[in-house]
């Protein structure tokens, strides 16, 4: 059975001007990497409705698991459940077992839970809610989305409460090494190599070190030993053996 694959919509206007550096999906990457999930594709909007709704669609339809992060706060901009649920086909209010969350939450900080807070309890009809035990404001998976929060914090949070509950494949691994040499003296040699290793996928990435050329080789794949074989191969024809 192949490995589920997966997408990412990261979600916010201070993504795209700059404001913010996203970090989520690299972590994101990472970690579903670890459980055998391919994140196969990644894409930034603005909080823009009609641009989210879009791209969840798309990104459903093409994907086992679509990852979203930001927007699900409190402002007048945070509008990621809302579009989401027009994108599956599902209604949004606010939903009881996450209103209590938040009851609970600000009792224990003294806060309000005024009416603008309230707006983080909005689920969608038919979604499973996904742990927040940083801020207590929960996301939700509806079909094959999960919906999080932008906060790096909290959004590694949700996302480790989410991934013992999703289905994984064979665990991705990976070898490299550097060569002191240019991508174009090895490309035509790794592109054999890559040819007769079609289950593994291969990747090169040049550097500048001090003033010093090189080039990364990396294979990827689930077969620990088609990927040593592999290895061997690569060093000989990088002249790192």
């Amino acid at each position: 059975m192949s490995n589920p694959t997966a997408a990412m919509l990261v979600i916010g206007d201070e993504i795209l001007s700059g404001r913010t550096r996203d970090s989520n999906m690299h972590h994101l990457a990472k970690e579903l990497t670890g459980r055998g999930i391919r994140l196969l594709e990644a894409r930034v909007v603005a909080d823009d409705h009609a641009a989210i709704v879009a791209a969840v669609r798309a990104l459903s339809a093409a994907h086992d698991h679509v990852f979203t992060s930001g927007g699900i706060g409190p402002t007048h901009d945070d509008i990621t459940a809302d579009a989401v649920a027009e994108a599956m086909g599902a209604t949004i209010d606010v939903r009881e077992d996450a209103r209590a969350l938040l009851v609970a939450h600000y009792q224990r900080t003294g806060l309000e839970l005024n009416a603008m807070r309230l707006r983080m309890a909005r689920i969608p009809k038919g979604a499973t809610l996904i742990d927040n035990p940083i801020s207590a404001a929960p996301g939700f998976s509806l079909g094959n989305v999960h919906v999080m929060a932008g906060v790096p914090a909290i959004f590694e949070t949700m996302l480790a409460s989410l991934l013992p509950t999703l289905s994984g494949g064979e665990p991705l691994l990976s070898q490299m090494i550097d060569v002191q040499r240019g991508e174009g003296e090895i490309a035509e040699a790794l592109a054999e190599l890559a040819a007769r290793y079609g289950d593994l996928s291969f990747g090169s990435y040049p550097w500048t070190r001090n003033g010093v050329y090189g080039t990364q080789l990396v294979v990827r794949g689930t077969n620990a030993a088609r990927i040593d074989a592999a290895m061997v191969e690569l060093a000989q024809i990088a002249g790192a053996a």
